[in-house]
């Protein structure tokens, strides 16, 4: 194999050799087409001629565009966001606003932030929602009380990037902003203030040192240059004491509740006395009533009585006694005429009877001896 590619190339170089004897090399045919002799293999003519300015518009627009896709220089803002601006590493004083900017590629450079509300949330408990966008989930705050017990405090802080300084806070603080201002700043307040009180005074001061820890951060933030940080809300969630500090509470509570037992026994006793005391005064006003009403009801019967006695003694004249007399002997003449063994005893100085005996009743007949 080897010999039989040796004389495939000896031959061929014999065969070029040859027809550069021949005809002096390849030559190209001129315009006329008569060189007198021979014309050797001529070399193809390649028309590189495309329409002349429209290729050229065209190479250019095709170049505009791998420039825009390749190099990128444009940005887009969106909504709830500022764009820094930076021109050789300096970043510029206005942040970009939301919307369309060009750049130039390679000299400057445009960083996002975001100016939506965001949330730290410090507790011991991881929350559901805490690896969505803008929540930040830190650990409780633990901090000592007036006598050195440990304390957690959790609570939730809601703030946003001030979009108006957006860019000086950025220069200033760099883009861990958060993690220098807001985290620092509250939890050194929380120490502060919860530091004042006594581990089992704390729950009882729970709106107390709300309040206190709400307006210490809101001072601190205020006093930083350019307002980089606006604060929405800060709210204190749970207080979580020692174990020891929780069971003597519990214990103090139930003494309390035991106290607030016992007077309300005390209280509940003393008004059922002063509703029998009522009931029995009652009871004593109504029988005074009906007394005195009967009283007066005798009183005024008596009275109705003396007054007809005395009309009737004036109306007794003599000889209506007379009249009553006669009527009366009548009477009792009527009745000897019946009964002849009955006996009549009249009362002195008249002759009215007063006594009247059946001497046929043996009981009536020895009384009357």
């Amino acid at each position: 194999m080897k010999e039989d590619n040796i004389l495939m190339a000896s031959d061929m170089n014999d065969y070029f050799n040859k027809k550069k004897s021949e005809g002096g090399g390849f030559k190209q045919s001129n315009s006329g087409g008569n060189s007198g002799g021979p014309s050797g293999p001529q070399m193809p003519n390649m028309n590189f001629n495309f329409g002349g300015g429209k290729a050229a518009l065209l190479y250019v627009l095709i170049g505009l565009v791998l420039v825009l896709v390749l190099a990128k220089p444009f940005t887009i803002i969106q909504e709830g966001e500022r764009g820094i601006l930076s021109t050789n590493g300096k970043y510029q004083d206005q942040a970009l606003l939301p919307g369309l900017h060009f750049i130039i590629p390679i000299i400057q450079k445009v960083y996002t932030v975001d100016t939506k509300v965001r949330i730290i949330n410090y507790a011991n408990r991881i929350e559901t929602n805490s690896n969505a966008s803008g929540i930040i989930t830190k650990p409780a705050i633990t901090v000592l009380d007036k006598r050195g017990l440990p304390v957690s405090i959790e609570l939730t802080v809601q703030y946003r990037l001030n979009a108006q300084f957006a860019a000086q806070t950025i220069s200033n603080w760099g883009f861990s902003w958060e993690d220098k201002i807001i985290n620092p700043v509250v939890r050194d307040v929380v120490r502060n203030v919860v530091g004042k009180y006594d581990a089992e005074s704390i729950p009882v001061m729970r709106n107390t040192i709300a309040t206190s820890i709400e307006e210490g951060i809101l001072a601190n933030i205020k006093q930083l240059k350019n307002a980089p940080v606006i604060l929405q809300s800060i709210q204190l969630r749970d207080i979580i004491l020692p174990a020891k500090v929780k069971d003597q509470i519990e214990r103090v509570q139930l003494a309390k509740q035991e106290v607030q037992r016992a007077e309300q026994e005390v209280q509940r006793a003393k008004q059922e006395a002063l509703k029998r005391e009522a009931e029995a005064q009652g009871v004593a006003q109504q029988a005074r009533i009906e007394a005195q009403g009967k009283a007066d009801a005798i009183t005024i019967e008596a009275k109705a009585n003396a007054a007809a006695n005395i009309a009737i003694a004036k109306s007794l004249t003599p000889k209506l006694l007379q009249l009553e007399q006669m009527k009366v002997q009548s009477k009792f003449n009527d009745a000897l005429r019946e009964n002849k063994d009955a006996k009549i005893f009249l009362t002195p100085g008249g002759s009215t009877p007063n006594i009247w005996v059946d001497m046929k009743d043996a009981k009536q007949r020895t009384t009357a001896r």
